[in-house]
């Protein structure tokens, strides 16, 4: 069942901000060695943020009025995780690190313009 407009309306511009990747992006970065090298490894070997990443490529191909409530649950849960991580940024260059890594997991490579 889709969510509601309201709810959707609610997280979107925050979401799009927030996720800065398309889903070919995001999902090429997920079959990367970095990618994997960084998070929280849950039970199943897989790491949180990757877990997410591969939700967050489903939702980005999802038409938006097509989203369910889980789907805007996981995307507050995206806007939220991100905003967090930016402002814990490293000093210096942040090309090779796993603060960067964990970001693009989520959908938000700080390098991108």
């Amino acid at each position: 069942m889709s969510a509601s407009h309201s709810s959707v309306a609610e997280v979107w511009d925050d979401w799009q901000d927030a996720v800065n990747m398309t889903a070919k992006q995001l999902g090429d970065w997920l079959a990367t060695d970095e990618s994997r090298s960084v998070g929280q490894q849950e039970k199943d070997g897989e790491a949180t943020g990757h877990k997410s990443g591969r939700r967050i490529v489903e939702i980005l191909r999802t038409r938006k009025a097509d989203l369910t409530d889980d789907d805007v649950a996981h995307m507050r849960t995206v806007v939220g995780y991100v905003h967090r991580h930016l402002e814990q940024r490293p000093s210096g260059d942040v090309t090779d690190t796993r603060w960067r890594y964990s970001l693009m997991n989520w959908g938000h490579d700080p390098l991108a313009g």
